[in-house]
């Protein structure tokens, strides 16, 4: 697919389409031969949309989202670089989720089984003269979004350094997941890890629960934590595995009623509808030595709850 096709086109062999959104900017819409789809925008190289073989869609959007540039869409999955939060001197989050990407035509292979099973598209993001003023640092940040013919999400972040001296960096996939109560849901695997509470300036505290659930506000940092979680979700009678590679960190967080009635782009009772399992890496910067590349993996499964502790075993397979 070439930087150049920015008119609405269709190849049905490879299952893309790319259309325009209302602002102008160009998503690639991927499907599975099942009927599973996925939407991802050049604005951020977000994923905007999820959706399962009967059409609904698994990410979280809130119904007062600002879909306009320069500024990310609440919900889907955006990509935080280089900061995460609050951690740094830039904005909130970074700014690759509010810049502007294009279609990477020359893409180094990651894995030359996927074309069999996947439907992929490449993005890339560069620095541009403004970045660079606010973060000196030359970076190449590629990102390929694949679906497979089951209708699992990957996503698969490659970073690296043609800067001439070391740079650090943190991210995270920031996901929101649709629910259907948050009071009901529960994440299992996190149990017995440390987290750092961002509700307690950062102090350090260890899970004890034999699940995460949900009564008030939220906002954690689970560090060193194994690479497969699960979130429950006994209305929907399904639950998502979250699988992540390179990435230490999940971030968990959910804003509760108060703070929700403070976000612009965010309704007052959607709190109940939405849940963000971040894989990350927060706790400790990455740091890239000049040519160095850094990858980072996640992958999305929507399964049947009965069948999930299946599934909590299996390695990341992107």
């Amino acid at each position: 697919m070439s930087t150049g096709r920015f008119a609405n086109s269709t190849d049905p062999r490879s299952g893309l389409e790319v259309v325009r959104d209302w602002n102008g900017v160009a998503q690639v819409v991927l499907r599975s031969p099942k009927g599973a789809s996925a939407r991802v925008s050049l604005h951020g190289g977000q994923v905007v949309s999820w959706r399962n073989d009967r059409g609904e869609d698994l990410l979280f959007t809130s119904s007062k989202a600002i879909f306009k540039p320069p500024n990310a869409m609440r919900g889907g999955i955006q990509m935080c670089f280089p900061q995460f939060g609050y951690s740094g001197t830039l904005e909130r989050h970074g700014f690759a989720r509010n810049r502007i990407w294009a279609l990477d035509d020359e893409h180094p292979p990651i894995n030359q089984n996927d074309s069999v099973s996947k439907v992929s598209v490449d993005l890339i993001l560069k620095p541009s003269e403004d970045d660079l003023k606010c973060w000196p640092h030359c970076f190449e940040f590629r990102l390929r979004v694949s679906l497979s013919k089951d209708g699992d999400l990957s996503l698969v972040s490659r970073i690296r350094n043609v800067n001439g001296k070391p740079f650090s960096f943190s991210f995270a996939y920031h996901t929101y997941l649709s629910v259907s109560d948050i009071s009901e849901v529960r994440i299992e695997g996190l149990e017995t890890l440390d987290y750092l509470d961002n509700l307690s300036h950062k102090e350090r505290f260890t899970e004890q629960g034999d699940a995460v659930t949900f009564e008030s506000e939220v906002d954690r940092v689970y560090v060193s934590s194994p690479n497969v979680v699960a979130v429950l979700d006994h209305e929907k009678k399904h639950s998502f595995v979250i699988r992540k590679e390179g990435l230490p960190d999940f971030v968990v967080w959910n804003p509760w009623e108060k703070k929700s009635k403070t976000m612009v782009d965010f309704g007052d009772e959607e709190y109940k509808q939405m849940l963000c399992v971040d894989a990350a890496a927060v706790e400790r910067e990455i740091t890239l030595k000049p040519g160095e590349e850094w990858t980072g993996k996640l992958e999305l499964s929507a399964v049947s709850s009965t069948n999930c502790s299946d599934h909590l075993d299996h390695p990341v397979s992107i």
